[in-house]
């Protein structure tokens, strides 16, 4: 039995293997999206969601993905929650004294994000996991072919074609 049948069935030293295996793998993501000071915090929430949510996982599918898709709905989170805590109110009075501020249009990298999301659905799964695991997962070709019991030239090969296919769809 696998790690993530074993994580689904609620085995409490599966979620114990999940941290030493994936903990590195999800710190180096959230890293890249939360303050410093945060990112203790936000990988501890990744971990105590895993477990939480562990009957929803479908151990048919590969865990990294769905580990690192819940760092970084906990990395928006505190993101979010930041934001709500530096941002303050001033009077209309005060606002009329400040300076016009220039924010940029956020439209187009949404549309580029949603445009790369769907691009990546359309690839098959190999070649979409090879992707996920080296872009969010910040692996090495190497370590993902470890990590799928893989030949390294089938990691490549993987995310040759998959790349390609996404230019072609973007």
């Amino acid at each position: 039995m696998n790690l993530g049948e074993r994580l689904a069935r609620g085995d409490e030293t599966a979620l114990a293997e999940c941290y030493t295996v994936l903990g590195p793998l999800v710190r180096r993501h959230v890293v890249r999206l939360v303050p410093r000071h945060a990112v203790d915090d936000v990988v501890q929430l990744v971990f105590l969601e895993v477990w939480r949510s562990r009957r929803r996982f479908d151990p048919a599918r590969a865990l990294e993905p769905w580990v690192l898709a819940i760092a970084r709905r906990r990395a928006i989170d505190q993101l979010r929650a930041e934001a709500r805590h530096y941002r303050r109110t001033l009077p209309l009075d005060d606002h009329a004294e400040l300076p016009a501020a220039r924010t940029p249009d956020a439209s187009p990298s949404v549309e580029t994000a949603c445009d790369v999301r769907d691009a990546l659905a359309v690839l098959p799964l190999p070649q979409r996991q090879a992707i996920v695991m080296a872009h969010f997962g910040q692996l090495t070709q190497t370590e993902i072919a470890d990590r799928l019991s893989v030949p390294l030239g089938t990691v490549k090969a993987r995310t040759a074609r998959g790349l390609r296919r996404m230019r072609e769809l973007l």
